[in-house]
């Protein structure tokens, strides 16, 4: 018989509380370990979540935040289409249709029942998504151009793997067959599965330390108390509508840059996040699925609200999304849905259109974007094919408080990690000759943007370099009459008659070709003239910014590692009477 801890309600629900986060922290720490993808154990590019009966959230492990909030959208399409009363002990689920996996084909969500040891009862959903190298789409690596899901790779759209705790051979082989990268694609479904056996195992013993009935009050006080203490925090913000516009560079396949168009809208009892006005959907592959559209939200609203506090299902009742279906951001079938760059613009002008309400509260535009670059080829000395990818950091926006933060990930991949150096030379035909901090990178202002990066890639082997980034046209924003930073940019094959600066892009590369990908920093924000003289100087003295810059955008004399104060002065006067 379980045996029941002595004391309130509450310390029970806390003590449920945190076994589940220990529970969802082994899963990945399972996964971490056994994945056999880098994409998986260095980049951290998965979501694990656990769930009530109902499907509500309520628990998760440190991944990208976008993902674990797509799981909350697929857990509840997923269990929908194979039918709770199909679900078995053992069973375990693949799902990657991207209009209810809310994410790309290649982001495989598994997900799996867990039954009460004693009672035998449906008590809890796992679900863990991550990153796969390829599963067949018409291209290797990443899908740039494509206009149909039917170009994107072999979709399952809630397929048992797993049928009571023995593989199905037909699904496996499916998946094998359909992949360039058969073994490194079955180590890491099998990584999944091991990660979803050791929280099964996890839960039940929760199960039998506290009792299920017990454990099922403690969810219901979880999500009662986290919604309790959204609609709280909301209570405390100003109340309103807002509207801000932002743009992305392309669908893959024109090169017309497309619309995002947000109306946030606050009061005492909801957050609501309108699309409504965006574009219509696009031919190539930057249309978001709506669960992907509903979790880029799920973490602009949290980070306004409940930021300190674990997540469950609670926390985002207050959270309203309206997009409509077949737009920009609600892709139906058979919309193309790979490259979802699309969801870091939809995030950053949120807080855009909410800059004017809480100008003490947000900071301005980071790079707003996810830049990357993917090579692909087949490796001369095992002759298998390989793709690898690496995420480029970004600066950050400037607050009303203090500069932008250096070299980070976007927010909404943000406890993502770019591949290691040693891994993209030894797996890749790529050598990395320099990697630096991008001097003059952030936006100026009273308060600096973080900096951005700048990366030189040699080619050691004959292959293909992909180029990933969506905000190469149009630059980040700046506030408060701050400056906008440039925007990021990949150079390819410099040096040669070919060289040229691109944005998204897929090349053949040869051995001596050699590529520079520069990353944005942060918007500004306040007049950089109003910067502190001693800062200038330290960011001139850090290499954060040059001396010509610290002249023509601060208004600041520096020479010989001094600066001097009354030239400072006279010439910020004049330039101040200039512009009277």
């Amino acid at each position: 018989m379980a045996r029941q801890p002595a004391g309130s309600d509450g310390v029970l629900t806390e003590m449920v509380r945190s076994h589940l986060a220990s529970a969802a922290e082994e899963m990945r720490r399972t996964l971490i370990r056994t994945a056999f993808n880098p994409v998986i154990y260095d980049v951290l590019d998965f979501g694990i979540s656990i769930y009530d009966r109902n499907r509500d959230l309520v628990a998760e492990a440190p991944g990208i935040p976008a993902f674990i909030g797509a799981n909350d959208y697929a857990i509840k399409k997923g269990v929908e289409y194979v039918g709770e009363e199909n679900m078995e002990p053992g069973d375990i689920v693949i799902m990657n249709y991207p209009y209810w996996s809310s994410a790309h084909t290649s982001d495989m969500t598994l997900f799996a029942p867990v039954f009460d040891p004693t009672t035998r009862e449906l008590a809890v959903y796992e679900c863990i998504r991550a990153h796969w190298i390829d599963i067949g789409a018409k291209d290797p690596g990443y899908v740039l151009d494509s206009d149909s899901i039917h170009q994107e790779g072999v979709v399952f759209p809630g397929t048992k793997v797993y049928v009571r705790g023995e593989p199905v051979s037909q699904i496996l082989e499916i998946l094998r067959f359909n992949s360039r990268a058969p073994d490194i694609l079955l180590g890491d479904l099998n990584a999944q599965i091991a990660a979803v056996r050791t929280g099964e195992r996890r839960l039940h013993r929760i199960f039998e330390k506290f009792g299920l009935q017990p454990v099922k009050m403690s969810f219901e006080q979880l999500i009662e108390r986290g919604e309790r203490q959204s609609m709280e925090a909301l209570a405390r913000l100003p109340h309103g509508t807002w509207a801000a516009t932002d743009y992305l560079d392309d669908d893959g396949i024109s090169d017309e840059v497309i619309q995002i168009k947000v109306a946030v809208t606050i009061t005492d009892k909801e957050f609501t996040v309108d699309y409504t006005g965006s574009s219509p959907a696009v031919p190539g592959p930057v249309n978001m699925p709506f669960g992907g559209t509903y979790s880029t939200c799920k973490i602009a609203f949290k980070s306004l609200t409940t930021p300190m506090l674990p997540s469950n299902a609670g926390n985002y009742r207050p959270l309203k999304v309206v997009a409509p279906p077949g737009s920009l951001l609600h892709a139906v079938y058979p919309a193309a849905t790979y490259t979802l760059w699309t969801g870091h613009i939809a995030f950053e002008v949120i807080f855009k259109a909410l800059a004017e309400p809480l100008t003490n509260r947000i900071s301005a535009c980071s790079g707003g974007d996810l830049p990357g670059f993917q090579m692909n080829s087949i490796n001369p000395r095992t002759h298998r094919f390989y793709a690898l990818s690496n995420n480029e950091p970004i600066g950050y926006g400037a607050s009303s408080e203090h500069d932008g933060s250096n070299a980070l990930q976007t927010h909404t991949a943000n406890i993502a990690r770019n591949t290691p150096i040693e891994v993209l030379e030894m797996r890749t035909g790529m050598m990395i000759e320099k990697m630096e901090l991008l001097g003059d990178s952030g936006g100026a202002g009273k308060f600096r943007g973080g900096l951005g990066v700048r990366r030189e890639i040699r080619i050691v082997e004959d292959g293909e370099l992909l180029s990933v980034m969506k905000k190469t046209k149009t630059r980040p924003w700046a506030l408060a009459g701050g400056k906008e930073p440039q925007p990021c940019s990949m150079l390819m094959f410099v040096g040669s008659r070919r060289e040229v600066r691109v944005g998204t892009y897929r090349a053949k590369v040869k051995k001596g070709d050699l590529c520079i990908l520069e990353t944005a920093g942060g918007g500004g924000f306040g007049n950089p003239r109003e910067r502190d003289p001693g800062m200038i100087l330290d960011d001139v003295l850090d290499e954060y910014i040059s001396v010509d810059s610290a002249r023509g955008e601060y208004g600041a004399v520096i020479a010989g590692g001094l600066i001097d104060l009354d030239a400072t002065k006279d010439l910020r006067a004049r330039v101040a009477n200039k512009t009277r």
